[in-house]
C-alpha cells in the first residue's frame, strides 16, 4: 500500500521543481524581447505563431494527439485558459517595451497575491499561513524595489504589467481548478490567439534576420518550455504557491538585462530582490518539511 506521506512529499517536490525550472526559463523573457528589437505587435505575432507550432508538434510527438483535439476535449476551461495565456503574453510584451524591465518584473511579481485571493474566493483553497507570511514579506521586497524605480518608467507600461499580473494569477487559478485540461494545448492556444490578435497591427514581413532569430528562440524554445512547466506545476501545487516562484523573475529578469544590455537597476532593486529570493527559498524549504510530516488538525503552519 503506498505511503500517503511519501506520496505527498513527492508531489510537492515535483511541483517545486517544475515551478522553479519554469521560472528560470521565463526569466530570460524580457531580455529576449529587448534583443529582438522589433515592435510590440511584431514580437507578439511571431512569438505567438512559433509557440503554437512548436507546442502542437510537441503534443503530437509526446501524446499522440493534436492541440485542437486536446482543446476540444478540455471544452470551455481549456479555451478560457488559452485566452488568458494569450492576454498575459501580449500585456507582458507591451509592458517591457513601454517601461523599464525592473518595473515590469516587480509589478508582475504581484501575481501570487491575485492567485491567493482568487483561489480562496472561487476554490475555497485558502493558502497556509506560511504562504501568506511569505507573500507579505515579499510585498515589502517588491515595495523596496519599486521605490528605487519610481519615475524611471512610463505609467502605461506599469499598467500593462499590473494587468498581466492579474491575468496570470487568474489563469493559474483556473488551471488549478481544472486538472484535466492539457497544459501544452492551452499554451499553444494562447500563442495562436495572440498571433491572430496581432495580425492587423503587426508587420511581420518587415522583421529583420537578427530579430527573427531572437523571436524564434522565444517562440520555439523559451516561452513554450517556461509556460508549459509553470502550467504543469499547478497539478501539484496551489496556484498561489506556483505563482510565488515568479518572484524569482523580479531578480533574475532584471539581472539578465543588466548583464547583457547594461540596464543597471538601482540599489533598491538589489536589496529588495535579495529579500524576495531569501523569503522564497525559506518558504520552499518549510513547504518540503511540512509535506514530510503528517498534518495535525486543520490549522495551517
Amino acid at each position: 500500500m503506498p505511503d500517503p506521506i511519501a506520496s505527498s512529499l513527492t508531489r510537492h517536490r515535483q511541483g517545486v521543481l517544475l515551478a522553479a525550472l519554469g521560472t528560470l526559463v521565463l526569466s530570460f523573457d524580457a531580455l529576449l524581447v529587448r534583443l529582438a528589437a522589433a515592435s510590440a505587435w511584431d514580437v507578439i505575432f511571431w512569438r505567438g505563431l512559433l509557440m503554437a507550432l512548436s507546442l502542437t508538434l510537441a503534443l503530437r510527438v509526446l501524446r499522440g494527439r493534436w492541440s485542437w483535439e486536446a482543446l476540444r476535449d478540455g471544452r470551455w476551461p481549456a479555451w478560457a485558459a488559452g485566452a488568458g495565456f494569450a492576454l498575459t503574453l501580449m500585456l507582458f510584451v507591451l509592458a517591457v517595451l513601454n517601461t523599464r524591465v525592473a518595473n515590469v518584473v516587480v509589478i508582475i511579481a504581484s501575481a501570487p497575491f491575485f492567485a491567493a485571493l482568487l483561489s480562496g474566493v472561487f476554490l475555497r483553497e485558502w493558502v497556509p499561513l506560511r504562504t501568506w507570511l511569505a507573500m507579505t514579506v515579499c510585498l515589502v521586497g517588491i515595495l523596496v524595489v519599486f521605490a528605487g524605480s519610481v519615475g524611471l518608467g512610463g505609467w502605461l507600461g506599469d499598467l500593462f504589467a499590473l494587468l498581466a499580473a492579474l491575468t496570470l494569477g487568474a489563469n493559474l487559478t483556473l488551471l488549478r481548478r481544472h486538472h484535466g485540461v492539457d497544459r501544452l494545448a492551452v499554451v499553444a492556444a494562447g500563442g495562436i490567439i495572440a498571433c491572430i490578435v496581432a495580425l492587423l497591427p503587426a508587420s511581420p514581413g518587415g522583421v529583420g534576420g537578427v530579430s527573427l532569430f531572437w523571436l524564434a528562440v522565444m517562440g520555439l524554445l523559451q516561452m513554450p518550455l517556461a509556460l508549459a512547466l509553470m502550467a504543469e506545476a499547478t497539478r501539484y501545487l496551489p496556484s498561489a504557491e506556483v505563482s510565488l516562484f515568479l518572484l524569482v523573475e523580479t531578480v533574475l529578469g532584471t539581472w539578465w538585462v543588466w548583464m547583457v544590455l547594461g540596464e543597471e537597476p538601482p540599489p533598491a532593486t538589489l536589496l529588495g530582490g535579495g529579500l524576495i529570493l531569501f523569503t522564497l527559498l525559506l518558504h520552499a524549504w518549510l513547504g518540503l518539511r511540512r509535506a514530510a510530516v503528517p498534518a495535525v488538525g486543520n490549522s495551517p503552519r
